[in-house]
């Protein structure tokens, strides 16, 4: 248990038990509350189902929007059409939460704002931040994603129409502007990788001080070891979205020159593509022979794919943290991933191999090391990559120093109030 319990203002999207952003939240809003925290989260849809696990917990209350955003409609009939109008339901509904926050706070005052995932929610009333400590723990931010589709500009064109390009690149630039601004509003930045905190740190020039690194948790019973692969041709696996900055113009270079060197693996990607980034043309020039684009599958597959793989690769040039490296050593898989790669920084490198972006010649001597020592070492491997998850991934472990920053975060600010002696 904490050592005080923190009345917290929660803000961001509805949790759920399928991984991603959702599963993240889940996970932080169910080891918050088992410390004792009593949080109050205030979600900008008009209400959905709420994993059972958090449902019933005396600790946590929820308040829904307004947002009845639907697929399927007018407004969501076009991939592009739904990423906006998604962002603007969201935006709306959000702006109407803020009365119902300030009048919670009034009848029961809050000690943090926590506004989970984004960093421009204008759910948050401007006012409260003056007494409120506001934290902000982002999962991505408009810069990175801004200065990887302008260093991508040739692929984005091969993969869409200018007209897309030109209107992600406006709405990426409008909010890197607009998160700047909102981002000086926090007194505390939860970074969920040191490579994320110091593209923050630079693009947002948000002082250091006022940061903590914390990685995203993993759910772990979720994934299993299955134990050594035998009798089969080893399988690397891609899982992700098939979009700007995952590096996917790398995986197929790197899937030409292992089956030039006739290393016996099969690269097999798994995703689809984001609302505004489809990068699916790219794989049409993977080598049939030792290579295959499996599209997305159901979320309750995932573990099932991790699991009958040999190994994971993350090639992303940008990624915050990356899910799937905490996910793939649950499973008792190793796994190779670019040095932009957040989850990948604090896991011991003989069961991650952390190699530079955008150099495929580096992954791919990397992947052979690694299948390599897989085949020596099977059981060594398995159960080294499912430790290191457990050391930094498990959701108690994760909650823990949330919960001590909150702790420290608020601590400093009563002795700020405290009138001198």
């Amino acid at each position: 248990m904490a050592t005080r319990s923190l009345h917290i203002a929660w803000l961001g999207p509805a949790p759920g038990e399928d991984g991603g952003v959702p599963g993240v939240g889940c996970d932080l809003l169910d080891g918050l509350a088992r410390l004792g925290h009593r949080i109050d989260c205030f979600f900008p849809s008009s209400g959905q189902r709420i994993p059972a696990r958090l449902e019933g917990n005396e600790n946590i209350s929820f308040t829904w929007g307004t947002s009845e955003w639907r697929w399927d409609r007018w407004y969501s009939r076009t991939k592009m059409m739904a990423f906006a109008s998604g962002m603007v339901a969201r935006g709306l509904a959000s702006v109407r939460l803020r009365t119902l926050v300030q009048e919670r706070h009034a009848r029961d005052p809050f000690d943090v704002i926590y506004q989970f995932s984004s960093i421009e929610s204008p759910a948050v009333p401007p006012r409260l931040t003056r007494t409120v400590p506001l934290v902000i723990h982002p999962e991505t931010h408009a810069a990175g994603e801004l200065r990887s589709m302008l260093a991508e500009r040739r692929l984005a064109l091969r993969c869409g129409s200018p007209w897309r390009y030109g209107a992600i690149i406006s709405i990426m630039a409008a909010r890197t502007v607009t998160q700047a601004l909102r981002i000086r509003r926090a007194s505390l930045l939860v970074c969920i990788s040191g490579v994320f905190r110091d593209h923050m740190v630079h693009d947002y020039r948000f002082p250091a001080s006022r940061t903590v690194v914390v990685p995203n948790p993993v759910r772990l019973s979720r994934f299993q070891v299955t134990g050594p692969r035998t009798g089969e041709q080893p399988t690397v696996l891609v899982l992700g979205r098939i979009a700007a900055r995952k590096g996917l113009d790398d995986v197929v270079a790197v899937a030409k020159l292992l089956r030039e060197r006739s290393v016996a693996v099969r690269i097999r990607i798994v995703g689809g593509p984001s609302l505004w980034s489809d990068y699916t043309p790219l794989l049409s020039e993977l080598p049939p022979e030792t290579a295959e684009y499996a599209g997305p599958v159901p979320p309750e597959e995932v573990p099932g794919e991790i699991a009958s793989s040999a190994m994971l690769l993350q090639a992303s040039r940008y990624e915050p943290f990356a899910l799937t490296i905490g996910e793939a050593l649950a499973c008792g898989v190793p796994v190779v991933g670019t040095t932009e790669v957040g989850a990948i920084e604090s896991v011991e490198r003989d069961v991650a191999a952390a190699v530079p972006p955008g150099d495929p010649e580096a992954m791919a001597g990397a992947i052979t090391r690694m299948l390599e020592r897989g085949a020596l070492e099977p059981a060594e491997v398995s159960a080294r990559a499912r430790s290191e998850a457990e050391r930094l991934f498990a959701p108690p472990v994760v909650c823990e120093q949330i919960s001590g920053a909150l702790l420290a975060l608020t601590a400093t600010g009563a002795e700020r109030a405290a009138p001198a002696a």
